[in-house]
C-alpha cells in the first residue's frame, strides 16, 4: 500500500510540475506577442509623428537609446513584481520601437522601401516559426550554446561601434549577415531554455524571445536595404 502511496503521490507531483510548466510557457508566449504588438505600436508612432525629430537632432535618439536600456536593466531588476514588470516591459517593447525610426525612414525612402520592410517582416516571421518548431523537436540540445553566443554577440556589438565612425556599407553588411545567423542560434538557444523552464519567470522568457525577433528582423532589413540600395 506505501508503494502505491509513493507512485501515486510520484505521478502527481510529474501531472503539477507539467501543468506549471504547459502554463509558464503559455503566459510566456501570450507577453511576447503582447511585446511584438508594443514594439510595433513604437515604430508606428516613430515614423509618423517622431522621424524627423531623430533626423534633425541625433542627441534626441541617443537619448531614447539610453532610456531604452534604463528601461531593459530596470524589467531585469523587476521581472517578479507584478504589475511594474508588465509596465515595465511594454515601455521597453514600444521605446524600442521607437528607435527603429532612422533605418525604417531610410529604408521606406528607397524606391521600394515598403516592399522591403514587408519582405524583412515576412522572413523574419517565418525564420522565426521555422526555428522555434525546431527547437521544440530536435534531440540536440542548444541550452549549452550560452558562453558562445554570448561572445559572438559582444563581437558583433564592437564591431558595430567601430563601423559609426568607418561608416562603411561593405563592413554593415557581413556584421548584419553574421547578426542574422547569430540570432537565429538565439532563438534555438532561448526556445530550449523556455520549453525547458530555465527562465526564472514568463517575463525573462518573453524580453528573451522579443530581442531574438527584433535583432533578426533589424539584421534582415539592414541586409535588404543594403542591398538594394546598391542595386
Amino acid at each position: 500500500m506505501s508503494l502505491y502511496d509513493r507512485d501515486y503521490t510520484r505521478s502527481n507531483e510529474l501531472e503539477g510540475r507539467s501543468s506549471a510548466l504547459s502554463l509558464f510557457i503559455k503566459q510566456t508566449y501570450q507577453l511576447f506577442a503582447a511585446s511584438l504588438l508594443a514594439g510595433a505600436a513604437g515604430a508606428y508612432v516613430g515614423i509618423y509623428a517622431l522621424a524627423r525629430v531623430f533626423l534633425e537632432n541625433r542627441i534626441a535618439f541617443w537619448v531614447l537609446f539610453g532610456v531604452e536600456i534604463v528601461l531593459l536593466f530596470a524589467l531585469m531588476a523587476k521581472k517578479r513584481e507584478t504589475p511594474l514588470n508588465l509596465i515595465l516591459l511594454f515601455a521597453f517593447t514600444f521605446c524600442s520601437g521607437l528607435t527603429l525610426t532612422p533605418l525604417l525612414y531610410s529604408v521606406l525612402s528607397l524606391p521600394a522601401g515598403a516592399v522591403i520592410v514587408a519582405q524583412a517582416l515576412a522572413l523574419t516571421s517565418v525564420a522565426f516559426g521555422a526555428l522555434s518548431i525546431f527547437a521544440m523537436n530536435t534531440k540536440r540540445d542548444f541550452t549549452t550554446m550560452g558562453k558562445m553566443l554570448f561572445i559572438a554577440l559582444i563581437v558583433i556589438i564592437c564591431a558595430s561601434l567601430i563601423n559609426i565612425f568607418m561608416a562603411s556599407a561593405i563592413f554593415q553588411l557581413v556584421i548584419s549577415s553574421v547578426a542574422a545567423i547569430l540570432f537565429s542560434f538565439y532563438i534555438l538557444y532561448d526556445t530550449q531554455n523556455i520549453i525547458r523552464g530555465n527562465y526564472e519567470t514568463p517575463i525573462e522568457g518573453a524580453v528573451a524571445l522579443y530581442l531574438d525577433f527584433y535583432n533578426l528582423f533589424v539584421s534582415l532589413l539592414q541586409i535588404l536595404g543594403l542591398t538594394s540600395n546598391r542595386e
